[in-house]
């Protein structure tokens, strides 16, 4: 099985760092919520963007190319961000997150109505994400594509009774070419996920509904992509990576606080953060 070396681990690091400055940057200049939720996934998109999916940047609707639904989508900065440094989307236009008539909105837009390549389809609406990408994994194997659909959910977004009825699908059907991560920081809207409505045993409801199932540390290059590399070569199983996570990762004072939900940083906490990110 493939493992990174310590060069490939330092230069996905370096990337990960330079998309944090970015998702607090742009969050700052538009005093936009949702900064913890975009940093606790920034490992598993940099492993996504910059070393398991097979895309061309040059060509982003490249028609077998693999494709990335971030389905919580109140954190698209970390998309945005990842897709500026991997040259689909312009840097400058990150200057326009979350302002008026942008086409980057605090919740991504599809291409079809936003013209931003890599957005694959709209979310935002939680629970919505994995329903399209069943859509998007089958339609792959009826065209007899080897391209392979991502979703991202979040962990407060397998409240949803419509995430559970796509679990149940995939299973049954043997959606092979699908991997989901949930982002499990354990912190949602209003509380911990625990408090709020406990997910556990998590893991083994996954299981019994027929997916191929492992846990890691969501903030290790080595867990992120020796698990995916796991999930391709499993067949006839739908795959899930339940990624253990920190909420407002890489910032000391946003780390595992529920109120980076909501606030963004200005003054000296921001200066304190594009700091503690050099």
């Amino acid at each position: 099985m493939e493992q990174i070396n310590k060069k490939t681990e330092k230069q996905l690091r370096g990337i990960a760092t330079t998309i944090r400055r970015h998702i607090i940057t742009m969050s700052a200049r538009a005093n936009a919520s949702h900064v913890g939720s975009a940093l606790s996934p920034v490992e598993i998109i940099t492993a996504l963007y910059f070393h398991a999916m097979r895309i061309k940047p040059k060509k982003p609707d490249w028609e077998d190319r693999d494709r990335f639904i971030l389905s919580k989508g109140h954190g698209g900065a970390v998309l945005y961000a990842a897709l500026a440094e991997r040259g689909i989307l312009p840097k400058s236009l990150l200057d326009t997150f979350c302002l008026d008539k942008s086409p980057l909105p605090t919740h991504p837009v599809g291409v079809h109505i936003s013209g931003v390549y890599g957005v694959e389809v709209t979310t935002g609406s939680l629970g919505h994400g994995l329903a399209m990408g069943i859509g998007i994994a089958l339609a792959g194997k009826h065209d007899k594509g080897s391209y392979i659909t991502y979703v991202m959910l979040s962990d407060g977004e397998c409240d949803e009774g419509s995430v559970w009825e796509s679990v149940l699908y995939a299973g049954i059907k043997k959606i092979d070419n699908l991997i989901a991560f949930v982002d499990y920081n354990k912190i949602q809207s209003f509380g911990r996920t625990a408090d709020v409505l406990d997910l556990e045993p998590f893991a083994d409801k996954f299981r019994a509904f027929r997916w191929h199932v492992q846990e890691i540390d969501g903030h290790n290059f080595k867990e992120i992509i020796a698990a995916i590399n796991r999930a391709k070569k499993t067949k006839e199983m739908p795959h899930c990576i339940i990624a253990h996570t920190i909420k407002g990762k890489g910032i000391s004072f946003m780390e595992d606080k529920l109120e980076w939900h909501y606030r963004s940083p200005t003054g000296e906490l921001l200066e304190q953060a594009l700091k503690e990110l050099k």
